[in-house]
């Protein structure tokens, strides 16, 4: 008979929990289910070992597990979000990069921002087809991330509700509170309904912005990819709001200006060539060129300031950006999570001339850019 609890922990444990398998009733299916996390888990410090044989023929059995025949087997036998796991670990844990440079694979792989990270690593390795593939991938994954981010600009940037009431009847600006107190009166109480005489809307105000500059500048380095994808979709996001003029710029050892490219960040990301050297000032450089008023622009440094020898000049940069009254924004992570890992030494220096240091999701980025541009 099998025993749902001792099965659970029969998988969680691996190998090293066999002898549970007789006790725990295991299905043909349970013990498919442990191959294929034994397949991913059970590689030791051989992470280029991929291929193992399924259980009872030895590890040089013929029966060995190809990266497709192992992603359809996980797509048969888990859960949507035990899917997305498997195949992070498998990207990111154990570099298995196969997984988004087979078109076999490409077909069945659920999109993701893990897979979108793992086709900018590794879309030099691909040949045309499989690039094709992979960006359809990162359309889809782009396509979520504007979505969610492009509700959150629509409330922050087009007016919030007063409490004055307008005779323009949308559902946007219904007032469900209001109108059910003002109708209690008409509560019929045989129907046990509430009859809706005069339903009540509120007005919608504009703040009028000044004109204002916001000029990101993105470490393209392989540490801030999550970051780098972030950028892409919150510059896009932002493009054509009204009273602000957004530039968007890539940096290693040079400067690549991608403003051009910014209502379509796909083909922004698919141009970013991740890695290389590191020269914050070469890009503080081009972006004093970008500064139409100093004291209606902010500039957005997105970077882990692991600046070495640069990091002097970057430091003086950025201060004589503030002394001429352009708002800096030092930010060490941008995407959905706003954990960092960067340089702290460099980091409060920045703060300590002045810039505004930190992490922040794309949400917070938008408030902060809100806040400035209706001061």
């Amino acid at each position: 008979m099998r025993d749902e609890r001792l099965v659970r922990w029969r998988l969680v444990l691996g190998a090293s929990a066999r002898e549970l398998d007789g006790r725990a009733g295991m299905t043909a299916e349970d013990l498919a289910a442990d191959e294929s996390l034994e397949w991913l888990y059970e590689r030791g410090d051989e992470l280029e070992e991929r291929d193992i044989a399924p259980r009872g023929t030895g590890m040089g059995g013929a029966n060995k597990l190809s990266v497709p025949e192992w992603l359809n087997r996980v797509h048969e036998l888990f859960p949507r979000e035990t899917i997305e796991r498997l195949e992070r670990d498998a990207v990111e844990k154990y570099q298995i990069h196969e997984v988004v440079t087979n078109p076999e694979v490409l077909k069945r792989i659920e999109p993701s921002e893990t897979l979108l990270r793992a086709v900018l690593l590794t879309k030099h390795l691909m040949n045309p087809e499989v690039l094709a593939m992979a960006r359809e991938l990162v359309g889809k994954v782009i396509r979520k991330l504007m979505e969610k981010l492009a509700r959150k600009i629509r409330y922050t940037f087009h007016g919030t509700r007063t409490r004055r009431r307008s005779r323009i009847r949308i559902s946007k600006n219904f007032d469900a509170k209001a109108t059910v107190r003002k109708n209690l009166g008409y509560f019929d109480k045989k129907k046990n309904r509430l009859m809706i005489r005069e339903p009540l809307f509120l007005s919608r105000k504009r703040t009028q912005m000044e004109k204002w500059q916001l000029i990101l500048l993105v470490d393209e380095s392989g540490s801030m990819i999550s970051s780098v994808i972030h950028t892409a979709v919150t510059a896009a996001c932002l493009w054509g709001i009204p009273g602000l003029k957004t530039h968007l710029c890539i940096w290693d050892t040079q400067v690549v200006d991608l403003t051009d490219k910014t209502t379509d960040p796909v083909e922004t990301l698919m141009k970013v060539q991740l890695g290389g050297g590191n020269d914050a000032p070469v890009a503080l450089d081009y972006a004093r060129q970008l500064i139409e008023n100093p004291r209606r622009t902010i500039v957005a440094i997105i970077s882990d300031f692991y600046e070495g020898a640069t990091a002097t000049g970057m430091i003086s940069r950025v201060k004589s950006f503030v002394d001429q009254g352009t708002i800096v924004l030092g930010l060490c992570a941008l995407d959905e999570n706003a954990y960092p890992a960067y340089d702290k030494d460099v980091a409060r220096a920045l703060a300590n001339v002045g810039a505004h240091v930190g992490a922040m999701t794309p949400g917070q980025l938008v408030n902060f850019i809100a806040e400035k541009l209706r001061a």
